[in-house]
């Protein structure tokens, strides 16, 4: 099978699968139109290697590495979903408390990027605590696909809820100095933006093309924002100038990074979408922002 790489495919097929991912169409029907593309040396089973996730190859910090102390862990969320578990991950060497980080999953639960994502952050020097909203109907379930579908039967408030006491359970726990800060993807952006609207305690928000909240709400926000956009995601990106009007309103503090030619989920280095040099500069912005508020 040939190798493709990025430049080989259309941008119709980048478009595509994100409305794969995001429940617009089905999988047959995503197979069916991406079929179209499957000309000249492009086959459809490389072409569909190519845009789905890669999970096995592309994990950069693993659940064992001896720097990290990893656990799972479970905590309350009585107004969300009840028993809630996450990843728990510090540096093993930590001599003092450490400003914790709750990381948000897209909309599939804690698979295993957003887990290595979790782990990345405590590398770089945090309590992190990544939640798995898919855990009152048993987790994760090993594949994006089931994962989508379990995620579609939870309430979307209700899961805001079982991120926001992931908050206070970081914020309390012992390893913690209690300043928390939330960093999140896709529909992990949303609830980063929504956090920063519900949590007045929080001391940092990260939403990477995350949708946005209502004008209404942005008076509520204390915390600082950083927010991270493709350039061609359009769907995303379509909410960002009443958002942004309503942040100057209001007079909050935010900084904003529109990165060139990348789409949704440019971070994601399991996928094709991953954007290597525009992923690794929004998460240094990322961890450099935590530093500075945390």
């Amino acid at each position: 099978m040939k190798k493709i790489k990025k430049e080989d495919l259309n941008q119709e097929l980048f478009d595509l699968y994100d409305s794969y991912a995001h429940n617009k169409i089905d999988r047959r029907t995503f197979v069916e139109k991406a079929s179209v593309f499957a000309v000249g040396g492009l086959t459809l089973p490389a072409i569909l290697e190519h845009l789905m996730p890669n999970y096995e190859e592309k994990q950069q910090i693993w659940a064992n590495d001896d720097r990290l102390k990893t656990e799972t862990i479970e905590y309350d969320s009585p107004k969300g979903g009840g028993k809630i578990s996450g990843q728990l991950s510090r540096p093993v060497d930590h001599k003092k408390k450490l400003p914790g980080i709750i990381v948000v999953h897209e909309n599939r639960g804690l698979n295993p990027h957003i887990a290595d994502v979790g782990r990345r952050a405590a590398l770089a020097g945090f309590i992190s605590l990544s939640p798995d909203a898919l855990s009152p109907l048993g987790g994760y379930p090993g594949t994006d696909d089931e994962g989508r579908t379990m995620q579609r039967k939870r309430d979307r408030q209700e899961m805001l809820e079982d991120f926001i006491a992931a908050f206070e359970y970081l914020r309390k726990h012992k390893e913690c100095n209690g300043k928390v800060g939330v960093v999140g993807f896709c529909f992990g952006g949303w609830i980063s933006n929504m956090m920063a609207v519900r949590v007045k305690k929080l001391k940092a928000a990260v939403p990477f093309y995350g949708g946005q909240p209502s004008a209404e709400e942005v008076p509520n926000i204390k915390a600082p924002l950083l927010l991270h956009f493709g350039e061609l995601d359009k769907r995303v990106n379509a909410g960002w100038p009443d958002y942004e009007a309503a942040l100057k309103a209001n007079k909050k503090k935010y900084t904003a990074h529109m990165y060139k030619n990348a789409n949704h989920g440019f971070h994601n280095d399991t996928t094709s979408r991953y954007d290597e040099e525009m992923a690794k500069l929004a998460w240094k912005r990322t961890i450099d922002f935590f530093k500075e508020n945390l």
